[in-house]
């Protein structure tokens, strides 16, 4: 089973509902989504510090990227915690697979700085971007970091509320944060050579074990 992780900053908690969205599309998909939070008390005079995540972000078979759009750019926390982990796990991420999301609430293109900063940041570590666009693990194909286009990614506007504000989603964004998690569970597993099953069948499957044993 592919383990992939999703490691996200949320200041009002719609990013953080975006995350949970997608780490059940992974579940649903049939890989481990594992949700890691970026949190105040990582940072110590300015550099983020948590090597325990570090640890389960090398271990996993994908990193998805998420926070919200500050000022036209990136948040600080996250440039924070990507500082540190392009100093101290260099290279341990090399062909990963990678994704990102991002919650604006402004109708410009800060989202879009945002969502190249995460490609940027992919390619950096020499990633595999994961393209939004892919229906299942029969259309997956492996996207480079440095081929990827804006309309590749999943982001979400909500014009005229407050920064990341959790009341500020629509259904249709958790939707489209499911099957985004969906995707990416499909590029790893076509990528590993892996099929995957949904819940619904491996709860079958268990069902039928378990009257085996009776």
């Amino acid at each position: 089973m592919s383990n992939i992780a999703i490691v996200y900053y949320s200041q009002g908690g719609a990013t953080a509902m975006i995350a949970h969205s997608v780490a059940q599309g992974v579940n649903e998909a049939g890989a481990h989504a594992q949700l890691l939070s970026i949190e105040p008390h990582q940072l110590i005079d300015g550099q983020w510090h948590d090597e325990a995540t570090l640890m389960r972000l090398a271990g996993a078979d994908a990193v998805i990227f998420g926070a919200p759009a500050f000022q036209g750019g990136i948040a600080a926390p996250f440039k924070a915690f990507a500082d540190a982990a392009t100093r101290w796990r260099a290279r341990s991420w090399r062909h990963k697979v990678a994704g990102g999301f991002s919650f604006s609430y402004r109708p410009g293109d800060e989202k879009r700085n945002t969502l190249d900063y995460f490609a940027a940041l992919a390619h950096q570590h020499g990633m595999v971007w994961a393209d939004a666009e892919m229906q299942d693990e029969t259309h997956a194909a492996p996207v480079m970091a440095d081929a990827r286009e804006p309309a590749d990614f999943p982001a979400i506007t909500a014009p005229g509320v407050d920064v990341d504000a959790a009341y500020a989603l629509d259904p249709a964004d958790v939707i489209a944060g499911k099957q985004y998690g969906r995707n990416v569970a499909a590029l790893v597993a076509r990528l590993a050579g892996e099929v995957l099953e949904s819940p619904a069948v491996l709860a079958r499957r268990a069902l039928k074990e378990a009257e085996r044993r009776l």
